[in-house]
């Protein structure tokens, strides 16, 4: 069997570089083009030493000239919304990193995989390790009323609470079919308590040494339980980009969410 043509948007960043690394490492898929607003060579060298690939700020141009099976965007929100027309278009499956997306942009998105016939998976966490965080955590609240989130990363994420933080409050609200219960602070207390979704507290540390890190806390009379993912490189994100890829090209549709293919 063929390997995978791959073409990696956004190859210039943090996780784009790793992207690149794992996509030459692995014998399924094969590097075919990189793109990047900060192009300053035509050629893109691999990693592994292996050779080069076609460089370009110009994603268009890459798509038709090498004509990849699936583009994996790590970028912003406002960069990836063209590349997904662009691709779709031209019938190429997508991997989607990229966080802050509205509820219009995932279904425009379901939209042209569906018309397209075309596979788009969107995962806003890709380590398998937070991934079962989350679902162990949804699993844990529909048994215990309170609970609450510490999320820790760099101090160069600017988003706060994260998108990971926020999504496991409302999957484990959703998993337990109502908010959970608030927390009882006597009198008018100003004390900051995060911020609440679903009734769930998150608190939100940024401080350089950090990488990426959630504990959900669950409580209940008598006892707490926590549940912690730790990630300490941007490498914990490449099992599932690589096992994204190699689905996008038999799953035609969107798939939002990696536990959609672990099957949990």
């Amino acid at each position: 069997m063929d390997p995978i043509k791959v073409v990696v948007y956004g190859a210039s960043g943090r996780v784009g570089q790793e992207v690149v690394k794992a996509v030459c490492q692995e014998p399924e898929t094969q590097l075919v083009g990189a793109v990047d607003l900060k192009v300053s060579e035509d050629y893109l060298t691999l990693p592994d030493g292996s050779g080069k690939v076609p460089f370009s700020a110009s994603l268009e141009s890459i798509l038709d000239s090498y004509r990849p099976d699936v583009v994996v965007d790590f970028t912003v929100a406002k960069a990836t919304m063209p590349a997904v027309r662009a691709a779709a278009e031209r019938g190429i499956n997508m991997v989607i990193g990229t966080t802050g997306f509205t509820g219009d942009d995932i279904n425009e998105m379901e939209r042209l995989a569906v018309a397209n016939k075309i596979g788009i998976v969107v995962a806003p966490n890709f380590a398998l390790g937070a991934v079962l965080m989350m679902h162990l955590a949804r699993i844990a609240g529909k048994y215990l009323d309170h609970a609450e989130i510490i999320e820790l990363h760099h101090d160069r994420k600017v988003d706060a609470p994260s998108g990971t933080s926020q999504l496991t409050a409302r999957a484990m609200a959703e998993a337990r079919g109502k908010p959970f219960l608030p927390p009882a602070v006597p009198g008018e207390a100003s004390v900051s308590r995060g911020q609440s979704v679903e009734g769930i507290n998150i608190h939100s540390v940024r401080l350089p040494g950090l990488m990426s890190h959630q504990e959900v806390i669950l409580g209940g009379d008598g006892q707490t339980l926590r549940i912690r993912h730790d990630q300490i490189s941007r490498e914990a994100f490449m099992p599932g980009v690589i096992m994204a890829i190699k689905e996008a090209v038999k799953r035609p549709g969107l798939i939002y969410g990696l536990d959609n293919l672990l099957g949990l």
